[in-house]
């Protein structure tokens, strides 16, 4: 019932919402689900309610629609228990998919997946969650069909592929369209990303003004969109043109990691980011420190690597000093430590708390930067075993409970195909954690065609930009002579290629367009604008006034008074 109450109060406002947006009758507004944002990370002595009434499995009956005979047809039995058969999924093209999960036998713990097979023979992961032996842990993900399925299977099985008694609880499917699934997204970029405003014009008496000429245009976006810069920026005043009319914030791809910086020991060199801080600041824009570590050896100085313990304690700690002293306030976040879910090399070296003290040393450092852990294939896929989402949550809940000052997690978002209902998941999951959630270096792999990458780069980025916790998003784009890492916006003459096209399209789209109307019979006008810096022009007869205000986020309509 507590579900229930919750999705129709969401469904209401989503409809008060649109109808407000839109003018037009509620009805023609929206008439499909509402998505539900609901995750636990907690382990549970009961599972909770299933989301959606459990949508399309509300009413499944395992004994009429689970049969040996389909289970053989896929693979061995004994790793596809429980599961779910599946029929005749042509209704949607994305669905939402949750369960409540729990191991049995002698195993504490083990990572279980959520797979999808269909009938042309394709396995995916579609979720995964960190389940325990005696409580109950909650799975989220999702999937997508671009073609009717006669017949598609989902069932759930140990990430080390080996047999384990699993129970399932309060299971749900839920569909959406396409033109559903972005509803949703449009009421929560409306809801999240935008505010009413009401602008009062009045005589310096009190006296209302009706009629009076007004002008508002947005001067600049609260919401962090960015990208990496790379040296090839420098002198290029036409890639710094094109970068500052864009992006609010950057990231240096390579010129702050170790490597880079101190190639040979002693040896410290910060010139080309000195010069590339210089150009991000002339420009107003916010940037990035990337990175203080990184845990893959094969990115780690070979001089570091060659280095005793004491040595490379001692080695680790001048890094952290002499980085963050030299840029203390230059830098909104450090990514303290890159891919440590895939990578050890410094917990091997100095011990499995190293990490939690490069935390304390980089606070003590610059204790208004935000510390960031920063990791691929958390968000992009679940087939990770490294980097699942519960894997990620754990150490991030292992540095709050040593009380280390960490306050972001940082989502690499290296795409290939996306799995969007995945990603709207996996981002519910680690919102509970209530820390800022960056997408940090997004792009699309370059084995696509360009059309293709930008066609999943739309989709990527107004799933990200439609989260309430997404706190920023950074594309992993630098330019160089040779081209991109995966993705590049335009050529080398700075021309768009399609995903150049698509975050021109995008910037605009969330951006409010400049609006000419006048005041009302109150000496009011209202509208509902993107977050962010606002100039105001006012002409009654021959008063003009000029002003600016800022519209931060907040429920209530945000209240302007001018007076002529």
């Amino acid at each position: 019932m507590k579900i229930l109450k919750s999705s129709l109060f969401l469904l209401i406002k989503l409809l008060l919402l649109l109808n407000f947006l839109a003018q037009q009758p509620l009805s023609a507004a929206y008439d499909g689900p509402v998505y539900d944002s609901s995750a636990y990370t907690e382990c549970k002595t009961q599972p909770e309610d299933p989301l959606y009434n459990g949508g399309d499995l509300r009413n499944y009956d395992h004994k009429n629609q689970f049969n040996q005979k389909t289970i053989d047809s896929i693979s061995t039995p004994e790793i596809f228990s429980p599961a779910f058969v599946l029929k005749n999924l042509n209704q949607a093209t994305k669905y939402s998919f949750s369960s409540w999960v729990k191991i049995n036998g002698d195993i504490e713990s083990a990572i279980i997946r959520a797979n999808f097979w269909s009938q042309d023979s394709s396995f995916k992961c579609i979720g995964s969650v960190l389940a325990k032996k005696g409580c109950w842990t909650f799975l989220k993900g999702g999937f997508e069909i671009r073609s009717p399925l006669n017949l598609s299977v989902i069932y759930f099985q140990n990430s080390e592929d080996s047999g384990i008694d699993i129970s399932i609880a309060s299971s749900a499917l839920q569909p959406f369209t396409d033109q559903q699934w972005k509803s949703n997204q449009d009421f929560r970029i409306n809801s999240e990303r935008k505010r009413a405003v009401t602008i009062h014009v009045s005589a310096k008496n009190g006296t209302r003004l009706q009629g009076a000429q007004i002008v508002v245009g947005q001067i600049s976006k609260e919401f962090p969109f960015g990208s990496a810069i790379a040296s090839t920026i420098l002198g290029n005043l036409s890639y710094q043109k094109w970068f500052a009319e864009r992006f609010n914030v950057a990231v240096f791809e390579n010129e702050l990691k170790w490597y880079t910086t101190e190639p040979e020991q002693g040896k410290l060199n910060y010139s080309l980011a000195d010069q590339m801080l210089e150009f991000v600041r002339a420009n107003q824009i916010a940037v990035r420190g990337h990175n203080i570590f990184w845990e893959d050896p094969a990115y780690t100085p070979a001089w570091v690597r060659n280095l005793t313990s004491d040595q490379l304690q001692s080695a680790v700690n001048s890094r952290i000093q002499s980085l963050m002293h030299r840029y203390r306030g230059d830098f909104i976040h450090w990514d303290v430590s890159n891919e440590m879910l895939h990578f050890d090399f410094y917990e091997q070296k100095l011990g499995q708390n190293a990490t939690l003290g490069f935390f304390q040393t980089a606070h003590k450092a610059d204790p208004l930067a935000t510390l960031f852990m920063n990791d691929f294939n958390v968000v992009e896929t679940c087939s990770d075993v490294n980097s699942t989402v519960d894997t990620f949550i754990s150490r991030l809940k292992d540095l709050k409970r040593d009380d280390i000052r960490m306050g972001g997690i940082g989502l690499e978002g290296h795409f290939s195909v996306p799995n969007i209902p995945l990603m709207r998941a996996t981002l519910d999951k680690l919102a509970t954690l209530g820390l800022p959630i960056w997408l940090t270096e997004v792009d699309i792999s370059k084995s696509f065609e360009k059309q293709k990458q930008a066609v999943y780069l739309e989709q990527v980025l107004r799933e990200a930009f439609s989260h309430p916790s997404v706190n920023g998003i950074m594309l992993w784009s630098a330019i160089h002579p040779y081209g991109c890492y995966q993705m590049c916006l335009t050529d080398n003459d700075l021309h768009n290629l399609p995903t150049g096209d698509v975050v021109d399209k995008l910037l605009q789209e969330w951006n409010t367009r400049e609006i000419a109307n006048q005041t009302d019979e109150y000496g009011s006008f209202s509208f509902y604008g993107f977050l962010g810096e606002y100039k105001v022009s006012v002409r009654y007869g021959d008063r003009i006034s000029n002003s600016t205000f800022s519209l931060l986020k907040g429920d209530e309509t945000k209240h302007f008074n001018i007076q002529l």
